[in-house]
């Protein structure tokens, strides 16, 4: 099982925001998730990131990969 730290689709149509979980590579984009490590909100004004570092270091020692997406919002993210 690849687990993967990814961006889930919340949020109304035109108006989306995304939850970063952690889930195995072969679940659905939407679908069933392990985890939640963070919230990102494109919409506000400066983009809103909040992540639980804790429990996403703990999840990437276990082997998961954050995708490019996520990869890049941590950078973003100041610590």
């Amino acid at each position: 099982m690849a687990l993967k730290v990814r961006l889930a689709r919340l949020g109304a149509k035109k108006k989306p925001f995304y939850r970063l979980v952690v889930a195995d590579s072969a679940a659905k984009r939407d679908g069933r998730f392990l985890a939640i490590v963070g919230f990102y909100d494109p919409h506000k004004n400066p983009a809103f990131i909040e992540i639980k570092q804790e429990l996403l270091n703990s999840w990437i020692a276990k082997g998961a990969k954050p995708t490019e997406t996520v990869a890049s919002l941590l950078k973003k993210k100041p610590s």
